[in-house]
């Protein structure tokens, strides 16, 4: 699997077609503590930088935008009893949906794991 990162601090892993959408670590960091995680709904499409999630803490409400082009094929159903998953484990299991890739071209304008790093030193 390949990860990519976004300038709004989304991840995305990709599998094949099969791309896994969540927040980074350093996100979940800013938010604090999460307390309610809103999933797109299945079969749901969205266009690159779509919002296609919320997610909430106790400082702030925050959109989740699709990093890709894609249709919402899993959501990772576990957020809606544990939204507190994202700040254990927000780079694995706090994942937000599943999306099939709708142009794998799209990947090219993201950042891999040591842009994202850079990045967020200067923040």
């Amino acid at each position: 699997m390949t990860r990519y990162f976004t300038e709004d601090h989304e991840w995305i892993d990709v599998d094949g077609s099969t791309a896994t959408v969540g927040i980074t670590d350093y996100a979940q960091g800013q938010l604090g503590d999460i307390v309610f995680v809103e999933l797109p709904d299945e079969g749901k499409r969205f266009e690159k930088g779509d919002e296609a999630a919320v997610v909430e803490s106790v400082k702030a409400a925050s959109d989740v935008y699709s990093p890709i082009s894609g249709t919402v094929v899993e959501l990772n159903g576990d957020l809606e009893d544990t939204p507190a998953l994202v700040n254990d484990d927000a780079e694995g299991d706090g994942w937000f949906f599943k999306l099939d890739m709708a142009d794998a071209g799209e990947l090219d304008g993201l950042m891999d794991e040591e842009k994202y790093g850079a990045f967020v030193s200067k923040l």
